[in-house]
């Protein structure tokens, strides 16, 4: 059997106000680690500007568009010689961000092509459209009521992550409580209409949990709370949940908050 190719992705982001941190994925790099080192093999950009036009009517596409063929002259170059990729947010001036990386780690991964991956994240699906209540908000509510109903959700706090990354850092896990030597973290995370918040919260997570751990002493243990029924026989979904399942974090459904509320009673003594 021929060696699973040791792939790496990361999504060029397009992001008009720093302060909300509202985004808009429109290309793709992909990196392999060979034997010779890592390698810039692609670059796939969105065929489609009208999810950034959606965000930022402003946007200048075409600049944005150009971005490609630049990058695409460093394809074969090695990841420490990826001169543009290096000075690109700052010419951008924070317009351009990169996610963080995402590891092809699994046998699901490695069977799926750059195209397709490009496709799960540059892409929207004109199924998706129908209007229906915000699926992290619907999560989120559910998570609310089940807290409620224990008598423990006035016990738990919001944990904001800034103080374990770089000042500014928006990002907070929506419910958080300290028993014995674990802080228990909860985070709602639809995967319905995208994976994009999964994908980030795995490849954020690891990199806050250590730090989390040597600023309180205290090891933090993320339960990511998902939609009930997902089709896990889709790449994209799966692709999602063992990529946070690989990042230390446990994953339930809403069907499981009821559960989890009643162990929060009992470990608080509510």
């Amino acid at each position: 059997m021929a060696d699973k190719r040791q792939l790496e992705f990361f999504l060029l982001r397009y992001v008009p106000d720093a302060v909300k941190g509202e985004f808009v994925n429109f290309g793709l790099i992909a990196i392999e680690n060979g034997a010779n080192g890592a390698e810039l093999i692609d670059v796939r950009f969105t065929r489609d500007w009208g999810r950034v036009l959606c965000l930022d009517p402003q946007a200048d596409v075409e600049v944005l568009s150009a971005l490609q063929r630049e990058i695409q002259q460093e394809v074969g170059r090695k990841r420490d010689e990826l001169t543009l990729l290096r000075r690109m947010e700052d010419s951008f001036s924070g317009l351009v961000q990169l996610s963080p990386i995402m590891p092809a780690l699994t046998e699901t991964i490695a069977a799926i092509e750059i195209a397709d991956v490009a496709k799960m994240f540059l892409e929207t699906a004109k199924v998706r459209r129908m209007r229906e209540p915000a699926g992290r908000q619907r999560i989120l509510e559910t998570m609310r009521s089940e807290f409620e109903k224990a008598g423990v959700l006035g016990l738990l706090n919001a944990v904001p992550a800034e103080p374990y990354t770089k000042p500014g850092d928006p990002f907070e896990f929506d419910f958080g409580y300290r028993v014995g030597s674990e802080i228990k973290l909860f985070h709602a995370v639809s995967m319905r209409a995208s994976i994009d918040s999964a994908v980030m919260l795995g490849a954020r997570y690891p990199k806050i949990m250590p730090a989390m751990a040597q600023l309180t002493g205290i090891a933090p243990m993320l339960t990511a709370v998902v939609e009930d029924g997902l089709d896990r026989s889709r790449s994209d979904t799966q692709f999602a949940l063992e990529m946070m399942e690989e990042s230390g974090i446990r994953i339930s459904s809403t069907a499981d908050m009821a559960g989890i509320a009643e162990v929060a009673r009992v470990e608080l003594r509510a």
